[in-house]
Parts: structure tokens; C-alpha cells; sequence
């Protein structure tokens, strides 16, 4: 089956903490938004409003602050497209440069050398019922079934790459993978994410109607990491980024899409 490349076009709201509120390629919007009142007014401190597209968490996803500390506060913008943010005990930085049906995004984190933290591309989809989630069979994956810190091992697929129906269900995973592919309909989107001496994972939210207990929505998120915990505070050794002794840590995060012809029955 032949596949044919689409073009990557991405859109950022620097002002309100950097999100990202579009991303189209392969003829559609992937990013899943959903009406939040709060999310404007949002000040450092903030516990999460979920308004959708995909936030910059770090350096923590869960824990304090919730969802970390750039995704509510205000980013600048320079004349040569890259976009940072100042947060108390560090800077991060991110330049997004779009090639052809590839869009590459190299982030820079400025902070104390031995800084330890978690950061993830908090990306949440617009996916039907149906789509799935590719990643090499038999990665290692930390399966999160009560949405707290406590983990169990299991091994790739596990039941986690179909994106079925609503069934009042959410779990979280952590797969021990540099990549991940999301396939819905015809339409496929690849995320990989590169860090040199850091461990990378792809995390993934499955929230098909189970969460938040009061007023529960569909949400799915596929983000690429830097961390193998959702938690800074629950990190063992080996389970969060450092920063190196030159004072900056450096990652790239890669998105491609595609389309394939049609199954004709």
C-alpha cells in the first residue's frame, strides 16, 4: 500500500503558556480542544484547565505544579520564531520549523546543572473510534490504572492501542519507546522524540469517559517525553532528565504525516 506525504502546520498561543492549538496535516485537525472558561485567566499556581490542543508540561506532568509550571504562564516570542518562557528554577526554549510533511521542534532548557525534571508534550487528539496506537510490540510499559503514582509492568500492546467507543474507563501508560505512530481512518501521524543521555518514553492518556469523576469527558493523549513517570516526585534513578553540567539540556521533538489510499471492500 502505497502512502503519500502531507504538510505539517502548526499553530502556538504564546501568550497563554505556549500551547499548541493546532496541528493539521494529512488533510485534518489532530488536536482535540474542548470549551474552558478558565484557561485565559490562568496564573501560575493554577490547578489545570483543560482547554485541549497540546501543552508543554514540565517539569512535572502530575504532582506540583499541576501539569508544571510553563504551561501557565505567558511566553515571548523573538524575531527568529523561537518562543521560551521563565519560570522560577529554569528557562525552556523551543524553535518550530516546518519542512515539507515534516515539522521539527528543538527545545533547549536552561537551569542549574544536576536540575532534574520531567517534560512532555501533553498532546491530546481528535480520535474516532476505531483509531489506533503503534508502538514496537513488546516495549516495556508502565501501565498507571487508578491515575496515581502506583504503576504496573506490562509489555506493549496490552490492550492499549485500540481507541475504542466510550466505556466510563481511563488509564495512563508510560511506553519505553523513542516513537510512536497514531493511525485514524487514512490518516497517520508519527512523533518521535530525541534527547542524547536522557531517558525518552511516549506516555499515553486513554480517558474514554472515565475522568474526572464529576462531569467525566473523552480525552486521548500521545505524548512524547523526556521522563518515564507521570510524577517528578515519584522518579527513581534513571526515571528523569538532568540537566548536564554545561547548564542546558537539549531535545528534538519530530512529527510526520501521511495519508493511505482507502480500503475498498
Amino acid at each position: 500500500m502505497v502512502s503519500a506525504p502531507a504538510p505539517v502546520r502548526i499553530e502556538t498561543d504564546p501568550e497563554h503558556g505556549g500551547r499548541w492549538t493546532s496541528l493539521r496535516a494529512a488533510g485534518r485537525e489532530w488536536l482535540w480542544h474542548r470549551p474552558e472558561p478558565r484557561r485565559p485567566g490562568v496564573r501560575p499556581g493554577d490547578a489545570f484547565a483543560d482547554a485541549g490542543g497540546l501543552e508543554e508540561c514540565v517539569p512535572t506532568v502530575r504532582g506540583t505544579p499541576d501539569h508544571g509550571d510553563a504551561w501557565a504562564r505567558p511566553w515571548q516570542r523573538a524575531s527568529d520564531g523561537t518562543e521560551s518562557v521563565d519560570c522560577p528554577d529554569f528557562r525552556l526554549s523551543r524553535r518550530i520549523r516546518a519542512d515539507a510533511d515534516r515539522t521539527v521542534a528543538d527545545y533547549r532548557l536552561a537551569a542549574e546543572p544536576g536540575y532534574r525534571f520531567l517534560w512532555a508534550a501533553h498532546a491530546l487528539l481528535d480520535l474516532a473510534p476505531g483509531a489506533r496506537i503503534e508502538i514496537a510490540d513488546g516495549a516495556p510499559v508502565r501501565r498507571y490504572p487508578d491515575g496515581g503514582d502506583r504503576w504496573t509492568p506490562c509489555v506493549w500492546p496490552s490492550g492499549l492501542d485500540r481507541i475504542g467507543p466510550d466505556d466510563g474507563t481511563a488509564v495512563g501508560a508510560i511506553a519505553d519507546t523513542r516513537q510512536v505512530s497514531v493511525h485514524d481512518g487514512t490518516a497517520v501521524l508519527r512523533l518521535a522524540v530525541e534527547a542524547e543521555d536522557q531517558p525518552v518514553s511516549v506516555a499515553l492518556w486513554r480517558n474514554l469517559g472515565g475522568f474526572p469523576e464529576h462531569d467525566p469527558y473523552r480525552s486521548v493523549g500521545v505524548e512524547p517525553m523526556l521522563g518515564r513517570v507521570f510524577g517528578l516526585a515519584a522518579a527513581g534513578e534513571g526515571d528523569a532528565a538532568v540537566v548536564p553540567a554545561g547548564g542546558e539540556a537539549r531535545w528534538r521533538l519530530t512529527m510526520t504525516a501521511r495519508t493511505t489510499p482507502a480500503v475498498q471492500n
